[in-house]
Order: structure tokens, then C-alpha cells, then sequence
């Protein structure tokens, strides 16, 4: 499609995606950048990854809150869920499987990311979706349909966000889990807007599973 946010840059590091086993792609939040989410892969195995991270025009993936009504958010909603499958068309056109591809996004990146995944689902090596959840100004499971084939689902989020319902948290879930993802849920007592360091580790551990993955086949 032509969007805002096609023809922006896609940014990488780790190992070159000609040579790498396992894919990860990060999606950013409201006024950070690619180059900033990148900096999350520090904390993960970068030996035969590849981490791409797709760039928001102006930095920022849609104008409202991710609860307001989804065409509200139209065309940057609908742009950055086809930078996102760039990104992953990126990492499969040089023979990594779909299944060794993980998407981890923060906050706006996080809405991204979850409504990637459940519009678009099949098995992918993970999501992790930090501080986000579907889009729109109502979730209704009955809307969702596919097979996500156990697909590992980390959704991690503070109970008291000020961008994020607890509530959103709990929907998204449920969706997840009815598109038969496993699915782990972590809500975190007081934390704001933020990665802890427990969501990192438990995310390292997915890209791990991945590479761990790809050395078994």
C-alpha cells in the first residue's frame, strides 16, 4: 500500500538477514524511533539473529489513542501494520521460516504488533507485545478468527498504565488464547508506562527459544 510510513527506513542489527537463523522485528512506540527499540536487542542472543525495526514517519504510527475507533487512526494504522509485514517479508524472502520470526513491540509499537499478529495469524517464532494490546475502541473475540498454532504470546503491562486499560490487557489475552496462541500474561503492581527487567529476560528467553530452535533443524 502507499502510506505515511512506507518508504521509511528499516533498520537492523546483529547478523546480516542473508546469514541469520532467526528474525526478530521491533516495533517502536509514540516518539521514539527504530534506532531506539534496537537498543532493547542488546539484552538478547544476537548470535545468528537478525533484529529489523521498521521507522514511523514522523515517529509516531497513528494520531489517538489506541481505544478510540480504528478508522480514527486511518491511514497510519493501516501503514504500519504493512511496514510491519515488510519487515517480516524482509526475514522470510531470505529463507528465514515464519516460524523462527518473533515481533516484540512497546506501546504504540505493542498495539501494532498484537493487531498484526491477530489479523494476520499462522504459527510465528513470538509476540511480545510490552505495554499494548489490540486496536480499537471495543474488542469483540467473535471479530477474530484463525490458528495461530501455539504460537508463544507474552503480553506485559503495568496494572496501573496511563496509556494502556488493565481491562484491554485481559481482552487481548482472550483473543490471543481463543486463536489458539500460548499465551502468558504479566501484570506488574504500580509500574507505569515502562520494560522491567522482568519482561526483558522472559523476552530474551523467547529470541533464545528461537535460536535454539534453529539449531535443532
Amino acid at each position: 500500500m502507499t502510506g505515511p510510513h512506507q518508504g521509511q527506513s528499516l533498520e537492523r542489527t546483529g547478523t546480516d538477514v542473508e546469514s541469520a537463523d532467526a528474525a526478530v522485528v521491533l516495533i517502536h512506540g509514540r516518539g521514539a524511533t527504530a534506532r531506539s527499540i534496537l537498543q532493547m536487542a542488546e539484552a538478547f542472543p544476537d548470535d545468528d539473529a537478525v533484529y529489523l525495526a521498521p521507522q514511523a514517519a514522523r515517529n509516531t504510527w497513528y494520531p489517538n489513542p489506541f481505544t478510540a475507533p480504528a478508522e480514527s487512526n486511518e491511514p497510519g494504522r493501516s501503514s504500519g501494520l504493512a511496514a510491519i509485514d515488510d519487515a517480516v517479508n524482509e526475514a522470510t524472502g531470505t529463507g528465514i521460516p515464519r516460524e523462527r520470526v518473533a515481533l516484540v513491540g512497546f506501546s504504540q509499537g505493542a498495539c501494532l504488533a498484537s493487531e498484526f499478529v491477530a489479523r494476520n495469524p499462522r504459527r510465528y517464532g513470538a509476540l511480545a507485545a510490552l505495554s499494548g494490546g489490540l486496536i480499537g475502541e471495543t474488542i469483540e473475540p467473535t471479530g477474530y478468527d484463525g490458528d495461530l498454532a501455539r504460537t508463544p504470546v507474552f503480553l506485559g503491562c503495568s496494572d496501573v498504565d496511563p496509556h494502556i486499560p488493565e481491562t484491554r490487557v485481559h481482552e487481548t489475552a482472550e483473543v490471543f488464547e481463543q486463536l489458539n496462541g500460548d499465551v502468558t500474561k504479566r501484570l506488574y503492581e504500580g509500574m507505569g508506562h515502562g520494560v522491567n527487567e522482568d519482561e526483558r529476560e522472559f523476552v530474551a528467553g523467547m529470541v533464545g527459544a528461537l535460536r535454539d530452535e534453529a539449531s535443532t533443524n
